[in-house]
């Protein structure tokens, strides 16, 4: 079966996070760069990269690669690239991302103009036609170019893989579920150990982990757009990949995970949510606020995205927030806390200098995942 290399992008800083999940899925790195895993597989790894990874934002297949300075440099390597293999003549083609770093060529839309034009006379002097109507299916392509290096992937996914199909309603400043899992997996937590977020907000941690806990795939219940793709990437092995996924899932061991939030339509929200994730036994979401956060049992994890407070009003209140936050997880014999936050107070106002802390960066936004580690529990005789 033929051989694809796989570009798959993540959220900057969480690259090892991404590769062992790949490794586990049982493909081999080739690369690993600011932001993006590259690794080796076949059509059955096209698609089982896009339902099982949880990290990742989509999977591209690597149509090819050239050094490029000018404009005419990035028309010419783009014609040379082999486009009839990938896209048939009623494919509708074009370049839906550039992303330049430290290169001579900077302008995203100059160069997805560029490389359209060079696709579209590559592909005249292949299927001898003049006009493409471009009404079959569709082939988006994204580009990287680093150092003048430029990289072109097919995108196989469609909308991005954070988009696993729940989350009908949202908060206002909700975490992406693919970065609220990255974050549970830098986590020591089990579905054996309790989590609870005090911030819930429209429930991404809680539900994370549950599917985490029920090893269910994340994207077994949404589309993606290769599955179109029958002379690349045959129907039957997106069967046999959800029929894989179905296989896999196991509750059979009953997780403690709990939200909370000051909310009460944030709590109905996460509880709709959890619905269309079919999680919604495995959760217990509650109305309480910060102040209230308490739990009878020792060695649980607090994993939680509390206020920003990006809007100038909402600034005043953080210390109070973060102090709270700080009182009650000290009243938490045993715990660890992990919270993600672009706050730059946020461990004065905690009251102890986290453990760890990593900086990752949110969209745009530089934010830090603060860790706060409890004592192991003892070992089950």
């Amino acid at each position: 079966m033929k051989k694809f290399e796989c570009i798959v992008p993540c959220h900057f800083g969480l690259e090892a996070v991404l590769k062992r999940e790949i490794i586990d899925l049982g493909y081999e790195i080739t690369s690993v760069e600011d932001g993006r895993v590259t690794f080796l597989g076949d059509a059955e790894a096209v698609c089982r990269a896009n339902v099982f990874l949880r990290t990742a934002e989509r999977i591209l297949i690597k149509i090819g690669s050239f050094h490029a300075e000018t404009y005419d440099d990035l028309f010419e390597g783009t014609k040379a690239l082999p486009w009839e293999e990938w896209i048939p003549k009623d494919g509708k083609f074009w370049v839906a991302k550039a992303a330049s770093v430290k290169s001579k060529l900077f302008s995203p839309s100059d160069i997805q103009s560029i490389m359209k034009k060079a696709m579209v006379e590559r592909m005249k002097s292949k299927y001898h036609i003049e006009w493409f109507a471009e009404d079959g299916e569709r082939f988006p392509i994204r580009v990287f170019l680093m150092k003048d290096e430029v990289t072109v992937g097919l995108d196989t996914t469609g909308d991005s893989l954070h988009k696993r199909g729940y989350r009908k309603l949202t908060a206002k400043a909700p975490i992406a579920e693919n970065l609220a899992a990255a974050l549970i997996m830098l986590t020591p937590w089990n579905k054996s150990r309790i989590l609870v977020d005090p911030f819930c907000g429209s429930g991404t941690f809680p539900i994370e982990a549950a599917l985490m806990a029920g090893n269910v795939a994340p994207g077994m219940n949404r589309n993606f757009l290769s599955e179109s793709w029958g002379h690349l990437i045959a129907k039957k092995e997106w069967y046999d990949c959800i029929d894989e996924a179905n296989d896999l899932i196991d509750f059979s061991e009953m997780p403690d995970i709990q939200g909370y939030d000051m909310d009460g339509e944030m709590v109905r929200i996460s509880r709709e949510n959890a619905k269309l994730a079919g999680v919604e036994q495995y959760i217990h979401f509650q109305k309480r606020s910060v102040e209230q956060l308490s739990h009878p049992k020792k060695y649980g994890f607090l994993i939680t995205n509390p206020p920003y407070g990006e809007r100038l009003e909402e600034k005043a209140s953080l210390p109070a927030i973060y102090t709270a936050l700080g009182e009650r997880y000290r009243a938490l014999d045993s715990w660890s806390l992990y919270m993600i936050t672009s706050y730059e107070a946020a461990q004065q106002y905690i009251g102890r200098k986290a453990d760890k802390n990593r900086k990752i960066y949110n969209g745009m936004m530089k934010t830090y995942f603060y860790q706060f580690m409890g004592p192991k529990p003892p070992r089950r005789t």
